[in-house]
């Protein structure tokens, strides 16, 4: 059985969604070889079998007519050569072009500037631009034609060389160049012969509007890709190991799991690991969304790239480079901006088609022009404004710019979208299947309610109650001492402590002998619970909550009820998912009571309850045989086959790795709420590719005609091509200006990612 490996391919050289069909054509066509080339992000996904080497995927490549390579990752110690910034290369261009095309189409434009030898000014002016300016487009055209293919290049420098020439000739050869030639030049879509004789304005306007229109595509592509680079470079560039009993500095690529690290106050954690000395605060905020540093000690995990804003740490690597949050995260936005959608796939075939149809179209344009008798000049005319007109640039960066904006601005709010396919399942998703624990409620137990009996304390009843308690593991117990000590200050020692294996605990606090536990417990210590505690413990366990009484001194003295909490933005995130279309569905694997009390607090109405973990995926196929398109909402390992399952998988941040791995998107904060907003972000981005690919097919089906029939000037054609693709990449940029909804812009998970899943791993046993 042959195993397929993936690699990552730098492609150089293309300059059209042509050129990224064309380079994936011809690697598909290999044996044993899936690939995807992605002309936004100029890089190649390949997946090869074992009788296919890199090598022989950057072979083909460069025998397409481009360069490619694999990405050299670049060590601490060797700064890397600054790459060739093409945005530079443009904007030189751009600049010395501009100087010389405004003249030449100011005296095209304005009869009055034409002086008796203004056409030869013309020419002097509007020859470098032409030539030098426009020297990547006849390039890349040339390159092509060896290789015989025709790009959106072919089409530029075909129609840009076709005027020059033409006026060359008229200057030279015509009648153009004799001192004191005039001609009126009109914006105006109208039909013209050619009378004017020379093309220079149109040849240098033309090189001039799609140079910028490159350069604000090449500026925008790079704005566009700014949210995964700002995640790549979160992570430290350097850390102080301990190795051999001295601490020394060295570069973060070279830290190895199972390196104990020193993480002094304000600098960035290297690498995700378990504290084993110091305690400190954590700003986890630039990688979890949390606004409030979290507390660690030892034991606690970290993640790297978080910030140490407290005292000295000492970290165990358990896991470095590639396989550290950051980086599965930065991997999991790459992977989406690489993928394509099936909109995208659709723009691709048809711009693959589209060059050598427009090529027929110019010269059948020609044709028709020359065979009705109107002129060389008025068929020359139309037939390079068909040319110019057609480049369908704006097609190619529809989706990729889009989906570049999107998923960068996803990952700053804390969604990651693993592919353009997510994009657009969000559209057709009707029903939402929400977990329950860790999902809908925190995970982990917590102190809800102290019913006192009459004359006591409330305030010494919890204090009590916690000093014994705090002696406990139990999550139970430890979620009445946490309520304890966070109300009621420091605890009194306990003395005489015991643990009654599944009843309660009891002990000596303050002189009193002590009992904690169920009522069982109370009453085999003759405490009976009074008729109102009685009725309160027993309200609590009809809701599905622990009802827990304490005694001392001969007498009940109170009940505590302690549950696993809702989270406190679940309710407003099922109405959000409501306001979405969405049909909220609450899966548990507790028991019918929990869970109805559960969902009548967040608005749930249907529900399924005392599901085995193995059952979850039949719940998902069930309600999808019955013609739903699910999503599902989960965090636990028992949650993965359901996420997978279902049309659409979101996995709580807070929740294990696999439950990651089989979503489609995650929700780096945890809270519920934020998957409204992975939703409307989705479908926001969706939107917006749609919007980019109407404009784009639109504005050819619309010109081409027009451009065809004569009524385009040559020069307006270039421009409104330029402006075509400027539109549909400032159009994705509008993504970028995306925003939660107001009451959702303080989600934030209660507890760090690693601690919550060491919390969660106890919360379920029985006590």
């Amino acid at each position: 059985m042959s195993t397929s490996t993936d690699v990552e391919l730098l492609i150089g050289g293309m300059t059209c969604a042509s050129c990224a069909n064309r380079i994936e054509k011809k690697l598909n066509k290999l044996d044993g070889v899936t690939a995807t080339v992605n002309y936004a992000t100029e890089k190649a996904k390949v997946t090869f079998d074992e009788g296919v080497t890199p090598e022989d995927l950057i072979a083909t490549v460069e025998k397409t007519g481009y360069t490619a390579e694999l990405p050299r990752p670049a060590r601490a110690e060797e700064p890397a050569e600054p790459p060739a910034d093409p945005v530079r290369s443009l904007r030189h261009r751009l600049l010395v072009s501009t100087v010389l095309t405004v003249p030449v189409v100011a005296m095209a434009m304005i009869p009055a500037l034409q002086f008796e030898y203004w056409q030869w000014l013309s020419l002097t002016l509007a020859a470098p631009v032409v030539v030098w300016a426009g020297a990547p487009f006849h390039r890349a055209a040339w390159t092509n034609l060896r290789h015989g293919a025709a790009t959106m290049d072919t089409l530029v420098s075909l129609g840009t060389l076709a005027a020059f020439g033409w006026s060359l000739y008229a200057l030279f050869l015509g009648t153009a160049g004799i001192p004191g030639m005039t001609h009126p030049f009109e914006l105006t879509i109208a039909r013209t012969d050619g009378s004017g004789n020379i093309y220079l304005e149109a040849a240098a306007g033309v090189t001039t509007f799609i140079l910028a229109g490159r350069y604000f595509e090449a500026r925008s592509k790079r704005q566009a890709g700014a949210a995964l680079r700002a995640l790549l470079e979160l992570g430290a560039k350097e850390v102080s190991v301990l190795r051999g009993g001295s601490e020394r500095r060295i570069p973060v690529d070279e830290l190895a799991v199972g390196d104990l690290f020193v993480v002094r106050p304000g600098e960035k954690i290297a690498a995700d690991g378990e504290v084993t000395e110091g305690s400190s605060a954590v700003d986890a905020s630039m990688l979890t969304g949390e606004s409030v540093p979290v507390e660690v000690g030892p034991g606690d995990l970290v993640a790297g790239a978080t910030v140490n804003a407290g005292g000295r740490l000492v970290v165990r690597a358990t896991r470095v480079g590639s396989e550290t949050q950051l980086a599965q995260m930065a991997r999991l936005v790459e992977d989406a901006q690489n993928g394509k959608a099936e909109v995208q796939r659709l723009a691709d075939r048809i711009s693959g088609i589209f060059v050598p149809i427009v090529l027929a179209l110019t010269v059948a344009t020609l044709g028709f022009w020359i065979g009705t008798g109107a002129g060389v000049p008025a068929a020359f005319t139309a037939a390079v404004a068909v040319l110019i007109i057609a480049c369908p640039c704006a097609l190619g960066l529809a989706t990729p710019t889009a989906l570049m904006v999107g998923t960068g601005r996803g990952a700053q709010l804390g969604i990651l979208i693993k592919g353009p396919e997510v994009l657009e399942n969000t559209r057709r998703i009707d029903t939402v299947v929400l977990d329950k624990t860790g999902t809908v409620t925190t995970g982990r137990m917590t102190l809800l309610d102290v019913v006192p009996a009459d004359g006591e304390e409330p305030g010494q009843l919890l204090r009590i109650a916690g000093a014994l308690e705090a002696a406990s593991e139990h999550p139970i117990a430890q979620a009445v001492a946490r309520a304890a000590a966070e109300r009621t200050g420091s605890l009194p020692p306990v003395e005489g402590f015991t643990n009654v294996e599944g009843l309660g605990v009891q002990g000596v606090v303050e002189g009193s002998a002590v009992v904690v536990g169920r009522r069982r417990l109370l009453a085999d210590w003759s405490l009976p619970l009074t008729p109102a505690l009685d009725r309160a413990a027993a309200e609590a366990e009809a809701a599905g909550r622990t009802a827990i009484a304490v005694g001392w001194d001969g007498a009940a003295r109170g009940v505590l009820v302690v549950a696993d909490a809702v989270k406190p933005g679940s309710a407003a995130a099922v109405r959000q998912l409501r306001d979405l279309g969405l049909t909220p569905v609450l899966l548990t694997g507790d028991n019918e009571t929990v869970a109805r009390t559960v969902a009548a607090e967040v608005g749930i109405d249907t529900v399924i309850a005392e599901v085995l973990p193995k059952d979850k995926v039949d719940v998902v196929r069930r309600l999808q045989d019955e013609g739903r398109t699910v999503a599902m909402v989960g965090d636990g390992v028992n949650d993965a086959p359901a996420l997978a399952q279902a049309d659409l998988g979101l996995a709580m941040g807070t929740g294990t790795d696999v439950a990651i791995q089989a979503s489609d998107l995650t929700l780096v904060r945890g809270d519920l709420r934020v998957a409204a907003d992975a939703i409307r972000l989705s479908r926001r981005t969706l939107s917006t590719i749609k919007g980019n690919l109407f404009w784009a097919f639109a504005y050819n089906i619309a010109a081409i005609p027009l451009a065809a029939a004569g009524l385009l000037n040559p020069m307006i054609a270039g421009a409104a091509m330029a402006f075509s693709s400027v539109f549909v990449v400032s159009n994705s940029l509008r993504l970028r200006g995306f925003a939660p909804l107001p009451e959702n812009r303080d989600a934030t998970t209660a507890v760090p990612s690693g601690q919550q899943r060491k919390d969660r791993t106890t919360a379920r046993s029985p006590r």
